[in-house]
């Protein structure tokens, strides 16, 4: 339980520090954070909470992170269920406290509140398998990243850095496709407030993180698995 709560917590983190930092402070002429505040954002808060609760819980804060792990042999296949609800569950509360914070403005128009989407719903206007492309790629990549930095032959004490900064890296090159997901909790969350097209469209913010999350893990698994 313990686990939960650190996954529940840090997931909320992620989301009102990330998708916050793109609904509250991005927006501002001239003075605001802009994609690159965002990227470092979503960086800033995995970084953070690595090192608050990584040795609580790991430190997942995503499904398809939860799932890679277990394609790549470092988590077991009894707690995926239990991971998974906990990031969705924080995920939403996130959102949730965003939302009374953001809807707290004067005019407040919820907008596309974050929400990962394509097509005309994409922040630069990527059709669909570009999305597909970027989110599973991308995906991919940060799975290699943290099973890299938390290999038991990785440098210690540094994974958080190469893990964060990895996330804002993604975030910098995707932001303009898909509004970046590789988290299929932090995509629900959104969703679920914008309703409409961001449901609609939220299949592909699944599909797409988990597949990449899996084949990272069977090949890094193949390239590098864990000695005894």
């Amino acid at each position: 339980m313990k686990k939960l709560v650190a996954e529940f917590i840090g997931t909320l983190w992620l989301v009102l520090g990330g998708c916050g930092s793109a609904v509250l402070a991005a927006a501002y002429p001239e003075l605001g954070i802009g994609f690159v505040g965002v990227a470092i954002a979503f960086g800033l808060t995995v970084l953070t909470m690595v090192y608050a609760i990584g040795h609580i819980s790991g430190c997942h804060l995503n499904p398809a992170v939860s799932i890679g792990l277990w394609a790549g042999g470092r988590f077991e296949l009894k707690d995926l269920g239990p991971y998974i609800v906990a990031q969705v569950l924080g995920g939403i509360a996130g959102a949730g406290i965003l939302y009374l914070i953001a809807s707290g403005k004067a005019g407040f128009d919820m907008g596309g509140f974050a929400a990962n989407g394509y097509g005309e719903h994409s922040p630069g206007g990527y059709g669909m398998l570009a999305a597909l492309v970027s989110e599973v790629v991308m995906t991919f990549m940060f799975l290699l990243i943290i099973l890299g930095a938390t290999h038991s032959k990785a440098p210690a004490g540094f994974a958080g850095l190469a893990i964060g900064l990895g996330l804002t890296l993604i975030h910098l090159i995707s932001i303009p496709v898909t509004n970046t997901s590789v988290n299929p909790a932090r995509s629900t969350s959104q969703a679920l407030f914008v309703g409409d097209w961001a449901l609609d469209q939220l299949w592909l913010f699944w599909l797409a993180p988990i597949a990449g999350a899996i084949l990272a893990g069977l090949v890094y698994k193949y390239m590098s698995p864990e000695k005894d």
